[in-house]
């Protein structure tokens, strides 16, 4: 087995997605086979304007501390929650450059 991801997958329907937090092998696909459902995300707000969020604390614990990479917005909403530090924004940032430059939108090289 690889590494160990605590990631998003979508569920829901077409403009109405909701997603479970995961922890599941790198390898596998977004919606595909997992190890454990940690908690879930529902970006949608709902009548009083809040987004809902629920994490089993215990089980993230445990897998961040068995060496699980969370994803980006999981890194996110584990911060919001209380769990993890902020993830540094540069960061992301930079990451987001780097998928961009590859699919050949956007040049780090400047012409004069």
């Amino acid at each position: 087995m690889g590494l160990v991801r605590l990631r998003l997958a979508r569920f829901g329907r077409r403009n109405l997605p909701f997603y479970r937090i995961t922890a599941a092998d790198s390898r596998a696909p977004r919606d595909g086979k997992h190890l454990e459902i940690v908690g879930h995300y529902n970006p949608i707000p709902g009548k009083d304007g809040l987004k809902r969020i629920g994490i089993n604390t215990e089980r993230i614990k445990y897998w961040l501390s068995v060496g699980a990479q969370p994803s980006h917005p999981v890194a996110r909403l584990l911060h919001l929650a209380g769990l993890m530090p902020k993830p540094p924004a540069s960061f992301i940032v930079e990451e987001v450059r780097d998928n961009m430059s590859n699919r050949g939108r956007y040049s780090k090289e400047t012409t004069a």
